[in-house]
C-alpha cells in the first residue's frame, strides 16, 4: 500500500465541488472502482479502508458527496434539493471527469447502495459490477427491521428511546446514550470506534444537513425525505453483476437484503459473521478478500 500512487482532486457538477481521492493507477489493468458512501450525509473517512483493493492492482475512488466533508457543503437547502436525482447527477459528473464511464465498479455502501441501485437500474453501459454493500431494497423493510433490533434492546434504553421521541427531544443526552447503544450493537461493533469512524460521525453532527434532510435523526427514526423510497420493483432493470453482502449483526436485517437477491439477475450473497455495518471495519481482511475477488471475476 505504502507505494501506491495517490491523488486527490475536485469534480464540478454544476457549481458545485465534489471531493475525491484515486490510490493507485487508473490505467491499471482491473476495473477502477467507485467507493459511494452512506448516510445520506456521511463522508468517506469511514469506508476508507476499502482503499486497500488497489493493493490487489485497480484503482479505488473514494469521494465525499455535496453536502458533506470537503465537498461542497449548502446547509441552507432543504428536501426539494436533496434528491436522488442530484446524487446520481454527481456521481455522473465525477465518472465522467476521471474518463472512466466506459469502463468501471461501484461499490455503494448502506445509502451508497441505494442510489448505486438507483445507478444501475438506468443500465450505463459503463458499470462492469456493482457491490451492494450493507445496503437495503426499501426503507419500510428498513424501517421494520430496526423496530425488530430495537426491541431486544434493554427495557431503560428502548424507554429512553420511545420517550425522546415521542417529545421531540431527539438531541436529548439520554437519547443520544439510548441511540449510540443501539449503534455498539448494530452500526459497528468495535469499540472503540476507529478514528475514521468517529471522523464520519463528528462530520455529520458538525453539518448534519444532509442526514437530517433526508434519513433523521439517526439510523432507526427515519422520518426524512427517504422515508418512502424503494426500488424493489425496478431491481429487474440491473444488468451488472452484483454482490449483495451484510453482516450477521448488521441494521441491514435479511429482509432489507433479500429483495436484491431475489430479482437482481446475476446476484451473489455474502454474510460475514462477526460484523454489522461495517464489515470493512469489523472484519477488514475478510471484507477485502470476499469483494476483490468478486471484482476479479469481472475484470
Amino acid at each position: 500500500m505504502d507505494n501506491l500512487a495517490v491523488s486527490e482532486g475536485f469534480s464540478v457538477y454544476g457549481p458545485y465541488s465534489t471531493w475525491y481521492r484515486v490510490t493507485g493507477d487508473l490505467g491499471s489493468a482491473g476495473l477502477p472502482l467507485v467507493v459511494a458512501h452512506g448516510g445520506p450525509g456521511c463522508t468517506h473517512d469511514y469506508v476508507d479502508s476499502f482503499k486497500d483493493i488497489a493493493g490487489f492492482g485497480r484503482a479505488v475512488i473514494h469521494y465525499d458527496q455535496i453536502g458533506n466533508g470537503r465537498s461542497t457543503h449548502l446547509p441552507d437547502k432543504g428536501g426539494d434539493f436533496w434528491t436522488v436525482e442530484f446524487f446520481l447527477g454527481e456521481l455522473d459528473a465525477l465518472l465522467a471527469h476521471l474518463g472512466i464511464q466506459q469502463r468501471y465498479a461501484l461499490l455503494g455502501q448502506s445509502w451508497g447502495g441505494m442510489l448505486a441501485a438507483e445507478h444501475a437500474v438506468r443500465r450505463p453501459s459503463g458499470l462492469k459490477a456493482m457491490v451492494l454493500a450493507n445496503s437495503l431494497a426499501s426503507m419500510k423493510l428498513w424501517v421494520e427491521g430496526a423496530g425488530q433490533l430495537r426491541a431486544e434492546l434493554p427495557a431503560a434504553v428502548r424507554q429512553a428511546l420511545d420517550r425522546h421521541e415521542a417529545d421531540g427531544t431527539t438531541n436529548h443526552p439520554d437519547y443520544l446514550a439510548a441511540t449510540r447503544a443501539f449503534y455498539d450493537r448494530h452500526v459497528c461493533r468495535v469499540v472503540p470506534w476507529p478514528a475514521e469512524v468517529a471522523r464520519t460521525f463528528a462530520a455529520i453532527d458538525a453539518d448534519p444537513t444532509v442526514y437530517h434532510t433526508m434519513n433523521g435523526p439517526n439510523e432507526f427514526h427515519v422520518v426524512g425525505t427517504m422515508r418512502d423510497w424503494t426500488i424493489i420493483d425496478r431491481l429487474p432493470l440491473i444488468e451488472a453483476p452484483t454482490l449483495a453482502f451484510r453482516g450477521f449483526f448488521d441494521e441491514a436485517t435479511p429482509a432489507c437484503v433479500q429483495p436484491f437477491l431475489d430479482h437482481i439477475p446475476t446476484v451473489e450473497g455474502h454474510v460475514f459473521p462477526l460484523s454489522s455495518h461495517m464489515p470493512h471495519v469489523e472484519e477488514r481482511q475478510d471484507c477485502m478478500a470476499v469483494t476483490e475477488a468478486f471484482l476479479a471475476r469481472h475484470d
